[in-house]
């Protein structure tokens, strides 16, 4: 059986020593950002995307795998002194290369916002560096020290996980996902969800497959280390996006030409943007949206049908949704003429379809006014 982890660990430990040009897709990064960063950080960068496009000022970031710390010096840059960037990764010696350069990076850019963190991707609750400590002072010599090492790590993931449910507004990652146990990826789906406050999104670049890849393929070691065999095919990517829980998911960048193609299957680099907030009641507060096109029709995530040029009746939830983001150049935001307040608000049936929504519901029935701009002596012209 194949040891994903074991394979994956000792290569990249190699990768860490002596540069692997194998491991990459050429990818252009600004190079503005580039010049504070290490040369050896570099030449040992895996990646094959830029997720920190997509970061902004302020934010609390986190990069999945975050390796010898190059999308983590980007992303500092961006989010500023008042943001915030935590690197998570399982090989030691990418995250001593990462520690170690981060005081020369925090120098140039006369702040330090950067945390290096051992852990596994997939279970981001555990402190691998806190699990270390334990064992040296509690070496494991039976079944009774086994438990407490159990209970120990209970207690932690509990009471002080490494990262807590709902604290971060960006989760990233540069082609890492594929490297985890097939076994371990909706778990790995599932904690990115967790860690994410409402409101806030993963953007991923990682290497897809145009087709299924076949077990003999995924039983190489080689091809697995080197982001081939635990590719996700390209529509089990978004779909795994879907069942964690995400909504907006979006392709926003897809490399037409594949990065390498192996037995006929195309591997290429995509990155894709995901969204954590469409959970929880829905309540109206009398709000529409209008669908500008260009299709006759859309429908969302949660079987809403909205067409081109009318007025959609949705929840608030929605409504907030669909206004903001990718999607605010989308729908336009019909109002109500007056606002129903908290104390004023109903729950909203979300039965989906095409909730027409009628004008007069949102000036209501009363509304009898008639206006002239031209009284004021202004022209919409």
């Amino acid at each position: 059986m194949l040891d994903v982890e074991k394979s994956v660990r000792d290569r990249y430990s190699n990768a860490a020593q002596e540069q692997e040009a194998a491991l990459c897709c050429p990818v252009e990064y600004n190079r503005e950002f580039l010049k504070i960063i290490p040369q050896e950080v570099i030449d040992r960068d895996y990646g094959c995307g830029d997720p920190s496009q997509w970061v902004e000022k302020g934010e609390t970031v986190l990069d999945l795998g975050s390796g010898g710390g190059k999308i983590c010096f980007i992303a500092a840059q961006v989010v500023g002194p008042e943001g915030k960037v935590i690197g998570i990764d399982m090989n030691d010696e990418m995250l001593a290369l990462a520690r170690s350069t981060t005081p020369v990076v925090a120098e140039k850019m006369g702040y330090n916002n950067i945390q290096f963190h051992k852990g596994k991707i997939e279970d981001l609750k555990i402190d691998r560096d806190a699990l270390n400590g334990y064992l040296l002072e509690n070496p494991i010599a039976n079944e009774l020290d086994l438990q407490n090492l159990e209970e120990f790590q209970s207690k932690m993931a509990r009471e002080f996980p490494l990262v807590a449910d709902n604290s971060i507004d960006v989760v990233v990652s540069n082609c890492v996902l594929n490297l985890v146990d097939s076994q371990k990826k909706q778990q790995l789906f599932a904690e990115i969800f967790r860690v994410l406050k409402t409101g806030g999104r993963a953007v991923i670049s990682d290497i897809v497959s145009d087709e299924l890849v076949p077990q003999h393929m995924q039983d190489d070691t080689t091809l697995w280390s080197g982001c081939i065999s635990g590719a996700f095919q390209e529509r089990d990517f978004l779909a795994a996006f879907e069942k964690a829980g995400f909504y907006g998911i979006e392709l926003v960048k897809t490399e037409s030409e594949p990065w390498q193609t192996v037995e006929g299957i195309e591997f290429r680099s995509v990155t894709v943007v995901a969204y954590k907030g469409k959970q929880g009641e829905c309540w109206d507060h009398n709000e529409a949206v209008v669908y500008k096109g260009p299709f006759s029709q859309v429908v969302d995530d949660d079987g809403h049908v909205f067409e081109r040029g009318q007025r959609i009746s949705v929840c608030r939830k929605t409504f907030d949704i669909l206004t903001k983001g990718n999607y605010a150049t989308s729908f336009q935001a019909v109002k109500p003429l007056t606002a129903v307040s908290e104390n004023e608000r109903t729950l909203f049936e979300c039965t989906g379809g095409a909730l027409i929504k009628n004008p007069q519901a949102t000036k209501g029935q009363s509304y009898k006014a008639t206006i002239s701009n031209t009284d004021s002596g202004s022209s919409c012209c």
